[in-house]
Formats: C-alpha cells, structure tokens, sequence
C-alpha cells in the first residue's frame, strides 16, 4: 500500500471543512476532481473511506481514522522537508498566518516584522474567527490568532492556544451622539459585520440581551467601512478596540463584554512554526492587548 500525501490531503480537508464542493473551492480544483482523487484513494487503501448520503458524501469509520491520522503524518511530512530546506538549526520554509482583520496590523505584522530568520516566510492571511479554525484544521494554514469567544467552533483537543490579549467590546458612536448605554441606541440604525461572522453574532446577541432587535442599514466586512459610516453620522456599530482606529472622527465607549484573543496552531508543529507562535507571544506581553 502507497499513500499518497495529496489525496491525504484532501481526506483530511473534507473531515475538516464537511464537503467536497468546500475541499473543492479550498483546493482549487472541480469537485469532480476531487471525488474522482478520494476514489484513487479508497483504491490505494483497498477500504471504503467514503458512503454516499443522499446527494451527499461523508466518512466511513475508516475514512475518518485516516483522515485524522492523515493530518499528524503531513505536519511531520513538513517538518522533514523544512529540515532538510534548512541550514544548520536556521528555520526556514513558509509559515502560513491566518489572522483576523484587526488583529494583522496591531499584532501580526509587528511580530513578523521582529523575526529575523532569511530562510523562513511568512504568509499572512486574512481570516475572521469563524473561518481561521477550520482552515488551521485543513492544513491550509499554520498559526492563527483568532478568539476564543465564538460558541459555534469548540477548539478539538489536538490543537494548542497561547493566549495573546484580552480586547474590550466597544460601542461606536458618531461625534456628538449623547452618551448613553446600550439599550439607549436601541432606535438607532446599526452597521454590521456580514451575517455569519464572530462580530455579527455577537452584536445581535448583545442587543437581544439589551431588550431590542437592532435595524441593520448596512453591512461590512471591513471595519475602515464600518467607521467611515459611523462617522458620517448614517449609524452606529459594535467593534473590538483593536479596530477602533483613532483616524476617526467617532466616539466609543467600552460594553462589559471582552474577547480573548489566542495563537492556535496543531499539536507536534515544526519548529518554524514555533518561532512564528513565539514571536507573537512576545508581541502581545508588553501591551496586554
């Protein structure tokens, strides 16, 4: 039997990500490709790995054992091939970096910007809460700095967290409004994050337990929009103080609420990855947020 690490891949991505329309779109590739790649594989296996569910796939017991295997034996894959990229103990290799919007300039960029290793890369890329976790998960990503307030995503047991920074919850005004609590915008016209997203849950959650459904008159998945529209006096809004970029002519008031921001990255990572894990550790001590 000869395994081969691509259509390991692809098991490990659909146990993570539940599709093979998502393995697809991830992979960039058909999603007859990728069917007709898990197929070689259950050939390869000589075992069922697959069973069809109405016009659905999902993992036999089999299928899902050697996907969650599948994805400790690519990281020591990696970890071989980084090893012998490298130079003497240099780390070397690319690091991919999932980190969320308010989060790349005030802690990512910074710690990245401190390393000082010319074999080892790092590619950061922008991924909310909600989407950062399956994709570290996928292998898709190496470390993520994500937050551990989102319900909908409990963090699997082979997964490791360094915390980095407690962020308060703040209520955006514009300039001018009259102080108040929540429940005083409760007849305001509100901005938020796009459906679905850690931001956007949180928010209706808070103005639920506040005794009111908010008035969405628009809807943002950037938060320079999400201020400029604040400040322009069209509504008001709920951000993290991480993205309440002093720029804008808005005012905020901290909410009881805060987020913890984390690093995850997989268990038994190679030790390029743990210099980019320690570097943002380092980065976020001095501050606390």
């Amino acid at each position: 039997m000869t395994l081969n690490p691509w259509r390991l891949r692809l098991l490990s991505q659909l146990d993570a990500l539940g599709t093979v329309r998502a393995v697809a779109l991830a992979a960039n590739l058909s999603a007859s490709s990728v069917s007709q790649q898990l197929a070689v594989l259950e050939s390869e296996t000589r075992t069922q790995l697959l069973e069809r569910t109405g016009r659905r796939v999902r993992l036999t017991s089999a299928g899902l054992i050697l996907a969650r295997r599948a994805r400790s034996i690519l990281d020591q894959m990696d970890a071989v091939e980084a090893e012998l990229r490298g130079l003497s103990q240099e780390p070397s290799g690319l690091i991919r970096l999932g980190a969320f919007q308010s989060s790349i300039h005030t802690l990512a960029v910074p710690a990245i910007a401190q390393l000082d290793h010319p074999h080892l890369d790092v590619e950061i890329v922008e991924l909310e809460p909600h989407a950062s976790m399956p994709a570290l998960l996928a292998g898709d990503v190496d470390v993520i700095i994500t937050t551990t307030g989102f319900v909908e995503l409990p963090v699997p047991k082979d997964i490791e967290m360094v915390p980095l920074a407690e962020d308060p919850i703040v209520l955006v005004t514009p300039p001018g409004q009259p102080k108040g609590d929540l429940a005083a915008c409760k007849d305001e016209p509100w901005a938020f994050d796009i459906p679905g997203s850690y931001m956007a849950n949180l928010a209706t959650r808070l103005c639920r337990q506040a005794g009111f459904e908010p008035k969405v008159v628009g809807r943002f998945s950037n938060y320079m929009l999400t201020l400029k529209h604040v400040e322009a006096g069209l509504a008001v809004a709920m951000l993290p103080a991480l993205a309440a970029d002093p720029r804008f002519d808005v005012v905020t008031r901290e909410l009881p609420v805060t987020r913890r921001i984390i690093a995850a990255v997989r268990r038994d990572s190679r030790a390029a990855i743990t210099v980019v894990l320690d570097a943002l550790h380092t980065r976020s001590l001095p501050e606390g947020r």
